[in-house]
C-alpha cells in the first residue's frame, strides 16, 4: 500500500507556483548575470574593484546567514520570500535609474573591453553598484534560505529529489540559456534596460509566491516560548556540528565555493581580454551552463542511484578541477562553453544530492537554522575567494603579463579542487549518506 501511494504522489499547485516564481526570478538573474559585470567593467578596469563587487554581493552570506536562519524558523517562510523579492524589485529599480542618469557618459556596451578606449572609474556609479550588490545580497540570503526550507511544505518528502532536480534544471534554462542572451539583447538598446526588466521579474515572482498555499503548516511558534537568538543559533549550530556527515559536507562545499569565486570574481575581464568576446558571446557562454544544468538536473537521481551518492559527489569535485584547469589554458571561447556545461551539470548533481539530503534529515523546527549554519560555511567563504581572485590577478600582473595574470585564478582554483577531492572522498561516502537517511526519525 505504501509503495502504491508513493508512486501515485503528484506535485501540487503550490509547487508549480513556487516553480514559476523561481523560473521567472532566475530569468531576471540571467539578465543580471550579463548586465551587472558588463556594467562594472564599463565603470572600471581595475581587477580589485571588479572583484570587490562580487565580494560585497556575497558578504551577506558571511555576516547575515546565521541570523537569517533564526528569522526563517521564527516567521512565515512564504512571507519572507515575498518581502525579499519586493526589496529586490525596489533596489534593482534604483540601479536602473542610476544607470539611466549616467548613460550618456558610459562607453557603449560593445565598446567595453576595447583596448583603444580609456575608461575612467566613475566613483559615484560604482558606489551605487556596491550598495545595491550588498542589499540585494541581504535579500538573497533571506529569500534562498526561506525557499530551500519552504520546499518540504509544498512537496511530499518522497518527491523532494525529483522536485529539486526538475526545478534546478529549468532554473538553469532561465538563468543561463534564456536570460543572458536576452540581457545582451537588452544591453544593445541601452545600459539601463536590463535592470528595469530584472526588477519586473522580481515583482512577478513576489506575486506568485504570495499565492502559494502550503500542504502543511509548521508547528506554531509561540512568542512567549521563544528562547534568545543566541540560544536558537547555538541549537542550530550544535545540531550541524555534531552531525558527522553534514559538518564535513558544509566545510568542503565552503572551500569549493571559495575556489570557484577565485576564478569567477574577475571572469568578465578574462572573457573580454583573453577570450576576446562581445556582450552577445559573453551571454552565449552562459548557455553552456544551462545545457549542463538541464542534463544534470534530470540525470542526477539516476546517476546517484547508478553509481552511488558518494561517488557522484566525488565525480563533481574532480570534474570541477578538470574544467577549471582547461579554462585556464584555453583562449577559444567554445572550449570554455563546453567546460561550463560539464561543470554546471556536475554542480547540479552535487546540489540535488546534498540539498535533498538536508531537507530529509534535518527536523523542520531546525531546518531554517541548520540550513543557515550550513550556508554560513558553504557561502560565507565566497567573499574570501572573490578577494583572493582579485589579489591574485593584481599581484601576478606585477611580475607577469596581463594574460597570464587573468589565467592564474583558474589554475589556482583547479589545484584547490584536487586537494578537496582527496579530502572529501573518504568522508562523503554512499554508505554514510544512506545511513544518515535511514536514521531520520
Amino acid at each position: 500500500m505504501e509503495e502504491t501511494s508513493t508512486r501515485n504522489l503528484k506535485f501540487g499547485a503550490g509547487y508549480f507556483k513556487l516553480f514559476g516564481a523561481s523560473v521567472i526570478s532566475n530569468l531576471g538573474d540571467g539578465i543580471g548575470a550579463v548586465a551587472y559585470p558588463w556594467l562594472a567593467s564599463a565603470i572600471t578596469r581595475e581587477p580589485l574593484l571588479i572583484s570587490l563587487v562580487a565580494v560585497v554581493q556575497r558578504l551577506p552570506w558571511l555576516i547575515f546567514s546565521l541570523p537569517a536562519g533564526v528569522i526563517t524558523d521564527r516567521y512565515d517562510r512564504r512571507l519572507l520570500m515575498v518581502g525579499a523579492n519586493i526589496l529586490r524589485t525596489i533596489m534593482t529599480i534604483g540601479v536602473a535609474l542610476a544607470v539611466l542618469a549616467k548613460q550618456g557618459v558610459l562607453p557603449g556596451p560593445n565598446q567595453v573591453g576595447d583596448p583603444t578606449i580609456t575608461i575612467t572609474t566613475d566613483l559615484t556609479l560604482y558606489a551605487v553598484v556596491l550598495l545595491a550588490a550588498f542589499l540585494l545580497g541581504m535579500a538573497e540570503v533571506i529569500h534562498d534560505n526561506s525557499a530551500q526550507t519552504f520546499m518540504p511544505a509544498v512537496v511530499h518528502k518522497e518527491l523532494l529529489e525529483k522536485a529539486n532536480g526538475r526545478l534546478w534544471s529549468v532554473e538553469q534554462v532561465a538563468n543561463n540559456f534564456i536570460g543572458p542572451p536576452l540581457g545582451a539583447l537588452l544591453l544593445v538598446a541601452a545600459f539601463s534596460v536590463p535592470f528595469f526588466v530584472d526588477a519586473a521579474t522580481f515583482a512577478v515572482a513576489a506575486a506568485l509566491v504570495a499565492l502559494i498555499r502550503p500542504l502543511s503548516t509548521p508547528e506554531p511558534r509561540v512568542v512567549g516560548e521563544r528562547t534568545s537568538w543566541v540560544t536558537e543559533l547555538k541549537e542550530g549550530f550544535g545540531w550541524l556540528w555534531k552531525h558527522d556527515l553534514l559538518r564535513p559536507m558544509a566545510i568542503i562545499l565552503g572551500l569549493l565555493n571559495m575556489a570557484g569565486m577565485i576564478s569567477f570574481a574577475v571572469f568578465v575581464l578574462f572573457a573580454q581580454e583573453v577570450l576576446k568576446v562581445s556582450p552577445t558571446v559573453f551571454a552565449i557562454l552562459g548557455t553552456g551552463a544551462a545545457v549542463g544544468g538541464i542534463v544534470g538536473g534530470w540525470a542526477a537521481p539516476y546517476v546517484s542511484k547508478r553509481i552511488g551518492s558518494g561517488a557522484s559527489l566525488g565525480l563533481a569535485l574532480m570534474g570541477g578541477a578538470v574544467t577549471s584547469a582547461v579554462i585556464g589554458v584555453t583562449s577559444w571561447w567554445p572550449i570554455t562553453w563546453l567546460m561550463f556545461a560539464i561543470f554546471s551539470g556536475l554542480a547540479v548533481l552535487w546540489n540535488v544530492i546534498t540539498v535533498s539530503l538536508r531537507q530529509t534529515i534535518i527536523p523542520d523546527r531546525l531546518l531554517g537554522r541548520v540550513n543557515s549554519v550550513y550556508r554560513f560555511f558553504a557561502w560565507g567563504m565566497m567573499p574570501i575567494g572573490a578577494v583572493a581572485g582579485g589579489l591574485i590577478v593584481a599581484i601576478t600582473e606585477t611580475v607577469a603579463s596581463r594574460d597570464l595574470a587573468l589565467r592564474t585564478p583558474w589554475l589556482v582554483a583547479a589545484g584547490l579542487q584536487v586537494v578537496l577531492f582527496a579530502f572529501a572522498r573518504p568522508r562523503l561516502t554512499t554508505e554514510k549518506i544512506e545511513t544518515a537517511r535511514t536514521e531520520v526519525g
